[in-house]
């Protein structure tokens, strides 16, 4: 009978409704179990750790604990894996927090902020916030004369910008990269 619809079973749906969900690499995105949540705060703890120290903490054997960590990293969940630096011993002692207003707050003056400050190495955090200021940016510098000739030189130069305070953090009392998953 030529009505009759195909048989699909349910399982083959779901894994192509999730293949169809894809992040910006175009790997399918896939929820993370309790292994890969185990696997995360392991890596986050320490970004070095090896595949046969990861596997033993998670309670897998090497080859499907590369295999699922390959597969977070792939995913983006895992963006890569980097060396904290102490900021103080490497000559850049001061943090300023600039809050910045612009004068419009339309799609292609945010986008020429936000270029902008993806060239500013000093830089090292920026986000995009609701309120009254519109961006809190963290600079790190040698000292209070060169926060200002950033300022000068690059942050006030920069159209569209209409008001920026700043405060200096006198100490750190918290700075984590990791993230609460457990």
């Amino acid at each position: 009978d030529g009505n009759q619809k195909p048989l699909v079973r349910p399982h083959i749906l779901a894994v192509s409704a999730n293949m169809a969900k894809r992040n910006s690499k175009n790997v399918p995105i896939r929820a993370i179990d309790a292994i890969d949540r185990r696997i995360i705060a392991a890596v986050q703890n320490d970004g070095r750790i090896s595949t046969h120290e990861l596997a033993a903490q998670v309670g897998l054997s090497p080859s499907p604990c590369a295999r699922r960590l390959r597969l977070l990293e792939e995913a983006g969940i895992i963006k890569g894996y980097t060396a904290i630096i102490d900021q103080t011993r490497v000559g850049l002692p001061v943090s300023a927090f600039a809050s910045i207003k612009l004068e419009r707050q339309r799609e292609e003056s945010l986008d020429r902020f936000a270029q902008a400050v993806a060239r500013w190495p000093e830089v090292v955090d920026c986000y995009l916030m609701t309120g009254q200021r519109d961006y809190l940016m963290r600079i790190v510098v040698r000292d209070l004369a060169a926060y200002e000739r950033f300022l000068k030189d690059k942050l006030t130069r920069l159209d569209g910008v209409a008001s920026i305070e700043t405060s200096f953090a006198l100490g750190q009392v918290k700075r984590s990269e990791t993230l609460p998953l457990l």
